[in-house]
């Protein structure tokens, strides 16, 4: 079987659930829709601001809009925000104060938490909250990879005050959380544990399902504008959604307290973060039926991913165990060999800032580090479990997973 034949085998079998994304992707673009027309969107909020940037109605309108599509009562969306990291990060220090303790519902977080959070063994990092003097503990998820809701309200200590939860896989083996899954969690803590907050880690989840975590009682969900809501057009930014108090707080440790969301200008124009959020819903479609198309592939060529390919989504990751190094280094580079932007470039494992391990990352994206572009990166450790995600066009994935098993099987890392 040709690689052209081995993927259109895996596609054809991927009927019920392309129907299921475009299912999604058309309930999305109509809250979309709906929500730019009742804000009454026109050119006058792509305008620039500069200096302090006070009454800026793109901005505020933009993060009114993101209010009411996550269900909350207040929004941060800006463009300061510089990562998803940097919005969890407002949000950490936004929501704990010296002597408090921070639970995470979810087990260990992704990598560059550690630094922020500090709870490695030794001395506290620099600027991080240990240092500041607000404690961690984690309870992790169950053999199954689901929150375990009992654990949680038994870790809770008199000063626990944020509990914190990672919607997507991170570099873990463990299944993506759907939205609905935080419901019992959120319920669990507003009945017996009224001065605690949830905060969710969103990012790789908006708009692959319905709803989100804010809809089943989350206090707050954060996320970055280029994965899944920036639609591939926002170049750069994150947000913050929740309750007014909380969005509060944090919007004091994005700019300085009593000052808040009052100012903060941007002299280039708001257009790509609308129409990057319009074409979100579209984005994350496309994006999904890239690595239902890869899970397929891979599956069929014996080798475990998750979720399966006929699985419902809760995230745009798609994790393969490639089960050697030689194999996923040449997955990773078969995807950068197929990107628009530096496709001649072959990546190459090392040490990246903020990863314990090496990582192996093949990004040949518009916009720089853009996850919900095509892309791929592992840490270099057994099983050797690539972590692909994004894809702006369908079209696209299908002509990268036919130059990513090339390269495999030009590399003798792969016999078909």
């Amino acid at each position: 079987m040709t690689i052209q034949e081995r993927i259109a085998h895996a596609e054809a079998g991927l009927k019920e659930q392309f129907a299921r994304i475009d299912a999604i992707e058309e309930h999305g673009t109509r809250r979309i829709l709906k929500a730019f027309q009742e804000h009454m969107v026109a050119y006058r909020h792509f305008a620039p601001t500069t200096g302090y940037g006070y009454d800026d109605v793109g901005r505020d309108t933009l993060e009114r809009i993101y209010a009411d599509l996550f269900g909350t009562e207040a929004a941060i969306v800006r463009p300061q925000i510089v990562s998803g990291t940097h919005a969890i990060s407002l949000c950490l220090f936004g929501l704990t104060l010296p002597g408090d303790e921070i639970l995470s519902a979810t087990g260990t977080p992704y990598d560059t938490l550690e630094s922020i959070i500090g709870w490695g063994k030794g001395e506290a990092p620099v600027g991080s909250l240990k240092e500041m003097g607000v404690s961690y503990n984690q309870v992790d998820l169950t053999a199954e990879g689901r929150i375990d809701v009992a654990a949680v309200d038994a870790a809770i200590k008199p000063n626990t005050k944020l509990v914190i939860a990672q919607r997507s896989r991170g570099y873990a083996w463990r299944p993506s959380l759907m939205p609905e899954e935080f419901a019992e969690l959120a319920d669990m803590l507003h009945q017996k544990h009224p001065g605690v907050r949830l905060m969710v880690d969103n990012c790789y989840g908006e708009f692959v399902c319905e709803k989100e975590p804010s809809h089943y009682g989350a206090d707050i969900c954060v996320g970055s504008l280029i994965k899944n809501p920036g639609g591939g057009i926002a170049p750069t930014g994150g947000y913050v959604v929740g309750t007014q108090e909380a969005v509060t707080r944090i919007s004091y440790r994005l700019t300085a307290p009593g000052i808040g969301l009052e100012v903060g200008s941007y002299a280039a124009s708001y257009q790509p973060f609308y129409q990057g959020l319009f074409m979100a819903p579209h984005t994350v479609a496309q994006a999904i039926k890239t690595v239902c198309l890869a899970a397929r592939i891979f599956e069929e060529l014996g080798m475990t991913t998750t979720p399966p390919a006929n699985e419902p989504r809760a995230d745009i990751i798609q994790a393969i165990q490639m089960q050697t190094p030689e194999r996923l280094v040449a997955f990773c580079q078969g995807i950068q060999m197929a990107s628009p932007i530096d496709s001649m470039a072959l990546p190459e494992p090392w040490d990246m800032p903020g990863y314990n391990d090496q990582v192996v990352m093949a990004a040949g994206t518009f916009v720089a580090g853009a996850s919900v572009e095509l892309s791929a990166d592992a840490p270099m450790r057994a099983p050797f479990t690539a972590y692909l995600q994004g894809g702006l066009t369908y079209a696209h994935g299908r002509i990268a997973m036919a130059q990513a098993l090339q390269r495999m099987v030009d590399v003798g890392a792969l016999k078909l």
